[in-house]
């Protein structure tokens, strides 16, 4: 009864800190989240996405097609209560409040016990790496959640081997959600099936799931090549992958340094408060130890946090934009079990001081986030506004009409999401200009608008 409610004022501190300002800070939507919404709000109004493809499995938005996933997420709020920055942004909290619970189900399958389990959940819940995706619309809320959800399923399949099907739905979800999963989830598919059917008795004794599993992860795969074959869906991965073989290797260990870590964090502001590292610093020993005691448990299950964020880097290091906090997602779960395990081990094998360990450190994540959180209410909004390209807000919120600048994103977004236009409206009237460098499209006018390079 009290892990429950400690868990359960965990949580609630979680949602405090997310829902609090979520539409005044960041002070507007950024282009993504600009397009997720219209979509959603295209969707909600008559099935179709902006452009007028009827529920699509790959939104074409800029040219660069965005993910089904959120944007449904983001559809049914907006039939709720509007096109809004709430409605943008509060599924990325739900999807993430739904991952710090399954993040503490699965260490608590893991270990056996609540206290590194709730540790765990504490701990990613006042995450600097976590923090900002979990309260904007970022799709990669909704693709770690569902990652960790098929993986939590995964390991109960010993009670009904038809779970199998299930979490195949799951990692489908999260395939679905956001570009890094795609690369992340057939390694770590085959990693899982590896462990559990590695040999030919698992292999009979489950091979109707597992063939059911199979043909739907294929079926998945339909879409993705259609995409890639006929509708140039590898135009915008192509200008941003890495052309050489060593720059991946640079790319992915830049993900474990100390400067990314715990001093810069990533140098783009939508994904950190400038001056803060993606992780607090005195977590560093706490991820040593924590390292150490997965090792010296010999027990393969405590593994699992530990493989997945060494799987974490691997789509950003395929990429020109390198650390990159959130293509590497991923890793903001598993640095935090990890160190809940680091703690764990010194409290079980420093009995006299195990309160003081475990009272110091809840006690130090929770004044280190009271910085955080100050610094992101007080600097932030200001320090940040041209990142979330608040300019096009101001424009937008009094201007129907006119000449735009197309040199900074992608304005007609903006003047969309703002001014809640019509998408049927916005189909008939619409001209485009060729696809730019970097395989997106550019809207040169609409209505009164004119969106020009000047």
């Amino acid at each position: 009864m009290r892990n429950n409610l400690i868990l359960a004022f965990v949580l609630f501190l979680f949602l405090v800190s997310r829902i609090y300002k979520i539409a005044e800070i960041p002070v507007s939507v950024y282009w993504d989240e600009a397009s997720i919404g219209y979509n959603a709000f295209s969707v909600a109004t008559d099935l179709k996405d902006e452009w007028g493809d009827k529920l699509p499995l790959h939104f074409r938005a800029f040219g660069e097609f965005k993910l089904p996933v959120y944007i449904y997420s983001v559809a049914v709020f907006v039939k709720l209560i509007g096109l809004n920055e709430y409605a943008v942004r509060l599924p990325a909290v739900l999807y993430s409040l739904g991952t710090l619970i399954i993040v503490y189900l699965l260490v608590k399958k893991i270990t056996e016990r609540d206290g590194p389990a709730i540790l765990s959940t504490f701990i990613l819940s006042f995450s600097p790496w976590f923090f900002i995706f979990s309260r904007t619309g970022y799709e990669a809320t909704a693709g770690l959640f569902f990652f960790f959800l098929a993986t939590y399923l995964f390991f109960l399949i010993d009670k009904s081997k038809y779970l199998l099907p299930v979490l195949m739905v799951g990692f489908i979800l999260s395939f679905y959600s956001y570009n890094s999963f795609r690369i992340i989830i057939p390694i770590w598919l085959a990693i899982l099936f590896i462990y559990k059917f590695h040999n030919t008795i698992a292999l009979r004794k489950n091979w109707l799931p597992i063939l059911i599993s199979v043909l739907l992860f294929g079926v998945s795969l339909i879409p993705v090549y259609r995409l890639y074959k006929y509708d140039s869906g590898g135009a915008r991965f192509a200008q941003v992958e890495i052309t050489k073989k060593k720059d991946f290797v640079k790319n992915y260990f830049s993900h474990f340094s100390p400067k990314f870590l715990f001093t810069t964090g990533d140098t783009n502001p939508r994904s950190q408060i400038p001056g803060h590292g993606q992780l607090y610093w005195f977590e560093l020993p706490l991820i040593l130890v924590g390292v150490f005691a997965i090792f010296r448990s010999k027990k393969l299950f405590y593994f699992i946090p530990l493989v997945i964020l060494l799987l974490a880097p691997i789509p950003a290091a395929l990429t020109k934009e390198s650390p990159h906090a959130l293509r590497a997602l991923l890793a903001a779960p598993s640095f935090a079990i990890i160190s809940a395990f680091g703690v764990f081990f010194l409290k079980d094998n420093f009995k006299k001081f195990g309160v003081v360990i475990l009272s110091a450190v809840v006690i130090a994540y929770y004044l280190f986030f009271e910085f955080y959180i100050q610094d992101y209410i007080v600097r932030y909004p200001k320090q940040s506004a041209s990142a979330w390209q608040f300019e096009y807000k101001q424009i937008f919120e009094k201007q129907r009409s006119g000449f735009v600048t197309d040199r900074y994103a992608q304005p007609y977004i903006f003047a969309l999401y703002y001014l809640k236009y019509p998408p049927e409206k916005f189909r008939e009237e619409v001209k485009l200009n060729p696809v730019g460098n970097w395989g997106f499209s550019k809207v040169a006018s609409f209505d009164g608008f004119q969106f020009t390079n000047r």
